[in-house]
């Protein structure tokens, strides 16, 4: 256990904790916790999760963006639909690009565990999209993702990150929770079609 997981570990849960309440300073917490990550796990050679944080800082600029705009409009961060058969697609297309990454990291790398790092990070990457666009299908995908992540994390004796990992579960499970009903409200009072 390092200071640096530490305060990449404190990063993470202020992260998780202000997009369970739709707060848009959760996106600028989750850029410097991925930050932080992408340099630890490199060092601890989960080559998929240190790509991944990358992508996740990325995705946190688009996230901000897309909840900026959504904001200006309604004037609060409204939870979006999703279709199964697209969420079902979308989880077949991150199952390949995982199985793809896996098999490049095992044979072109020293990864520790190439397949379920590349699978996590692949799902990891859906989520955080599903976040971005404010899906509720988000929270459940995590709470999956994340219970395989504590494993991962306890294999490769980074104690403290499991046990975030174990916390993310419970916060997922609390901001699904909190998303549903943020939805109910929604349905109860929906926007005028003159507002957008």
């Amino acid at each position: 256990m390092s200071a640096l997981e530490i305060i990449a570990v404190l990063m993470s849960v202020i992260g998780v904790t202000l997009t369970i309440q739709r707060h848009m300073w959760c996106w600028g917490f989750n850029v410097l916790a991925c930050a932080l990550y992408a340099y630890l796990f490199f060092n601890y050679k989960l080559y998929a999760e240190t790509i991944l944080q990358f992508f996740f800082i990325a995705f946190n600029f688009y996230g901000f963006y897309y909840w900026l705009k959504g904001k200006r409009q309604e004037h609060e961060i409204r939870i979006e639909p999703i279709v199964i058969r697209i969420a079902m697609g979308q989880m077949c297309l991150a199952a390949m690009g995982g199985l793809l990454l896996g098999l490049m990291l095992k044979h072109f790398t020293d990864a520790a565990v190439p397949i379920l790092d590349a699978q996590l990070a692949a799902f990891s990457l859906l989520a955080t999209y599903w976040t971005s666009r404010k899906h509720i299908a988000t929270w459940v995908l995590w709470i999956f993702v994340d219970i395989v992540y504590v494993g991962m994390f306890v294999y490769k004796e980074l104690f403290l990150t499991a046990g975030l990992y174990a916390a993310f579960v419970g916060l997922a499970t609390y901001g699904w929770w909190q998303w549903t009903r943020a939805k109910q409200k929604q349905l109860a009072h929906p926007i005028k079609q003159g507002q957008h």
